[in-house]
């Protein structure tokens, strides 16, 4: 009786056993439950928009002024930040040292003229006695020695005086053409050496240049573009600095001769007038380059998901599955993005509850709108 009891409650045991392991294997197999998603079509549109560059403003023409003899200041003829012409005198270095040195180079090459005049009459003079035999040939010989030795003395003091004569003028530093001086990095009585003290920096303001990098893919684009520079009141380049827009457009003036390898961009200069001085060479600003397409492909920006520098969405396969595809984006239109590459017109793209997604997941769609209405009942 007892035994009776014990089998029944191991046979029991078993089909209790068995019976779980077949729910477990069932539920295994059905996989992880779908996730509820909106999805929306992308689209094509006339976008017109404008795609931003970061951009570095710069001078067209800018100098550093070094002193070039050494000495001390001894004026400063300029009022700093002020606007400068070329030839305008700004620094003066103390002269006297060398306006004696030119003094004395003059006096040598007077002695040296006079020697060689002294010398031209005694061969002149030797030689018409030369021709009557009235003179010894060696006198004649060592006259004309004598002759040509003081035409070389006359030479090398005037090259003397010639190197004196830089030093005199490189004590008055001059302004090599129209712009815009800086602040002083000296004051009078400063010391400075010749080829290594910076006085001070120059630039022109008017017009003033950007710069940017541009991505070789671009560079057809932006050749076709730079054709068109000539083009009156064309604003296909604007300006921005912070949320400000410069008011006047610029165009292309120089695109580099090649592409850099490491980074696959290649520079290019634009210019812009400047006639308010609103622009500083050294400002951070962004170009904003017109930018307009017959079909651009547009979808909402929340569905983008950055990885790693990289972006991109899940789009609706087979089977209710989704598969992460990798765009590249465009200029952001409103709550929209422009996608340049990645994506056909029509592709059902996931735009909410991306967070809970990975590639593969089995999903539950609706649309926007009837996404909407369900949250509202």
């Amino acid at each position: 009786m007892l035994l009776n009891t014990l089998q029944r409650y191991t046979m029991l045991s078993l089909l209790l056993v068995a019976a779980a392991c077949g729910k477990k294997n069932q539920q295994g197999q059905q996989g992880p439950p779908a996730v509820n998603v909106v999805v929306k079509p992308s689209t094509t549109t006339d976008a017109i928009y404008y795609e931003e560059y970061p951009a570095v403003v710069r001078a067209l023409n800018e100098t550093e002024l070094r002193a070039q003899v050494n000495g001390y200041i001894t004026a400063i003829h300029f009022t700093e930040g002020s606007k400068v012409h070329k030839g305008q005198k700004l620094y003066s270095i103390d002269q006297q040292q060398y306006e004696a040195t030119y003094e004395q180079a003059q006096a040598n090459l007077k002695v040296q003229e006079a020697n060689l005049d002294k010398a031209q009459k005694d061969v002149e003079r030797y030689r018409e006695l030369n021709k009557s035999d009235a003179i010894a040939k060696q006198q004649v010989d060592y006259a004309e020695a004598t002759y040509a030795a003081a035409q070389r003395q006359v030479d090398a003091a005037k090259a003397a005086m010639r190197s004196v004569q830089t030093n005199v003028r490189y004590s008055t530093i001059s302004a090599p053409f129209d712009g815009t001086i800086g602040i002083s990095n000296v004051r009078l009585g400063a010391a400075v050496s010749a080829g290594q003290t910076l006085l001070n920096t120059i630039s022109s303001d008017d017009p003033i240049a950007a710069d940017i990098a541009v991505d070789q893919r671009e560079i057809l684009r932006f050749t076709q573009l730079f054709a068109r520079k000539g083009v009156k009141g064309d604003s296909t380049f604007r300006l921005a600095v912070g949320t400000d827009l410069y008011p006047e457009p610029g165009h292309i003036s120089v695109i580099d001769r090649a592409v850099d390898p490491q980074t696959g961009s290649i520079k290019m200069r634009l210019v812009f007038p400047n006639h308010d001085h609103l622009l500083r060479s050294g400002m951070s600003a962004t170009l904003r380059v017109l930018a307009s397409s017959a079909k651009s492909i547009v979808i909402p920006y929340k569905a983008v998901t950055e990885q790693l520098g990289e972006f991109y969405v899940y789009v609706l396969a087979d089977s209710n599955k989704v598969t992460q595809r990798k765009v590249v984006l465009g200029t952001q239109v409103g709550k929209d993005i422009v996608i340049k590459s990645g994506l056909s017109e029509n592709e059902s793209v996931v735009v909410e509850g991306v967070q809970n997604l990975r590639e593969g997941s089995v999903v539950n769609t609706a649309p926007p709108a009837a996404a909407a209405t369900a949250k509202t009942k």
